[in-house]
């Protein structure tokens, strides 16, 4: 089936396109859909990098839609990775719920790209909710000897059936999602230090994110390069 229009910018910006494979699918605690892939060459093409998202093409009613997944342990010897799907209403939920090993899914590499920095942080300030934690726990791991402070917001309790990688030097808080986001930022906001040395990611919420790099650029005076931030969903 032909893509929309959004297939052919990102294959004009130099999006490289493969065909997934399922291996396997489980349930995580019944509110989340973990499927194991083969990547059809997208690790040996591609590399791998901390927080490395893919974007996802679902076909409904004749129609093409795209979505971004963080993958999960990515392993560029086998060729395979995880990806993991919250099952809420949508066209990705419900193709997840209903996968089976042998099916495919088409997917785009293109706009991610992120690496710790150098010299190593001495410390990680890390926001996220259970959307970016596939994320955050890719940093914990590549991390693994860095400190690191985490926030993660959750709307319900089945969101805290994935489990944050954190080691004894990793502090882990969840935040329940309050007031449209507003409690995680007031939460966030009051407790971030400024750090010369540090590094602060933030990928929640698009408003929320917004919210906590501003008072991490302007308030904290963090400088842009310690900075990385990007909104994983939005309100609607």
């Amino acid at each position: 089936m032909k893509r929309n229009w959004e297939g052919l910018v990102l294959r004009a910006m130099g999006g490289r396109d493969f065909r997934l494979t399922v291996l396997s699918t489980e349930s995580v605690a019944g509110h989340y859909q973990r499927l194991c892939l083969d990547d059809g060459g997208l690790l040996e093409d591609c590399g791998v990098h901390p927080t490395m998202w893919i974007r996802l093409w679902f076909h409904t009613n004749g129609r093409a839609h795209q979505r971004a997944y963080t993958l999960v342990d990515p392993d560029p010897a086998t060729g395979r990775f995880a990806l993991e799907f919250a099952l809420h209403d949508g066209c990705a939920a419900r193709w997840a719920a209903t996968a089976r090993v042998g099916d495919t899914i088409d997917a785009t590499v293109q706009g991610s790209a992120f690496q710790l920095p150098d010299p190593t942080p001495e410390h990680l300030y890390l926001v996220g909710d259970a959307a970016s934690l596939p994320a955050v726990n890719s940093l914990l791991d590549a991390g693994a000897d860095i400190p690191a402070t985490v926030w993660l917001e959750f709307a319900h309790e089945g969101e805290k059936a994935l489990t944050p990688r954190a080691r004894a030097h990793h502090e882990v808080t969840w935040i329940p999602r309050r007031d449209g986001g507003r409690h995680l930022v007031e939460t966030v906001c009051a407790a971030l230090p400024a750090g010369d040395s540090a590094h602060y990611w933030v990928a929640c919420e698009a408003a929320s994110t917004r919210s906590i790099t501003r008072h991490v650029r302007r308030t904290l005076g963090v400088g842009k390069h310690q900075l990385t931030s990007l909104g994983y969903w939005r309100v609607t």
